[in-house]
């Protein structure tokens, strides 16, 4: 059972993880449990060379970063469980709980973010009704969105990156991940607005 389950694990994924992660040592979210199903084979990252990213080398891979991405996850916030080399098949919600079915397993959350890419090619049961033509993307490459308001889609259930609508951009993809941490964070807080920086002291 999880308080809060991601889906994928490219930059929206990974920066929701990292950010919910960071919160360890706070009251409201020391004994939450957090996983992440970082699937990241069709990832646009793995193809991405980053030149223009603030804060990263000139020449950085995409790939480099989802290898590194999870190397500091497990480092700095081990308590995030990361569930690789599945891909998720269905999502149902029931008895305000959310049923998540892998190719290999079924788990259990609270609150569920999908942050795969935004492909027509995405086929995961129970999310059909708020697939639309993405809104910020050429028609012909033929990109989908999750149906949502600020990220949430409904109830627990929000969407992150550029299946929430946003341009396929990393640090917007990145920021878009973040911020749902903080609102999933700001949930769990009853509802006073938190974010999570460290500090040099």
């Amino acid at each position: 059972m999880f308080d809060a389950l991601i889906i994928g694990g490219g930059a929206a994924g990974m920066s929701c993880a990292l950010v919910l992660g960071s919160a360890k040592n706070k009251v409201f979210a020391k004994d939450k449990a957090i996983g992440i199903i970082a699937h990241q084979k069709t990832s646009h990252l793995q193809t991405a060379l980053f030149n223009n990213v603030l804060g990263l080398a000139p020449g950085t891979t995409g790939a480099s970063i989802l290898e590194s991405g999870k190397a500091q996850l497990k480092e700095l916030y081990p308590h995030v469980e990361q569930i690789a080399k599945e891909k998720v098949l269905e999502i149902r919600h029931t008895n305000n709980l959310y049923s998540v079915r892998t190719n290999k397993n079924s788990y259990h959350s609270k609150i569920v973010v999908i942050t795969v890419g935004y492909t027509n090619l995405i086929h995961i049961k129970g999310i059909e009704d708020f697939i639309e033509p993405h809104p910020r993307a050429a028609i012909e490459k033929d990109r989908v969105w999750l149906k949502n308001t600020d990220h949430l889609i409904k109830e627990n259930l929000y969407v992150a990156g550029t299946l929430a609508g946003w341009r396929s951009q990393f640090a917007i993809a990145s920021g878009s991940g973040a911020q749902v941490a903080t609102d999933i964070l700001t949930l769990w807080n009853n509802g006073k607005h938190t974010k999570v920086h460290d500090k040099i002291v």
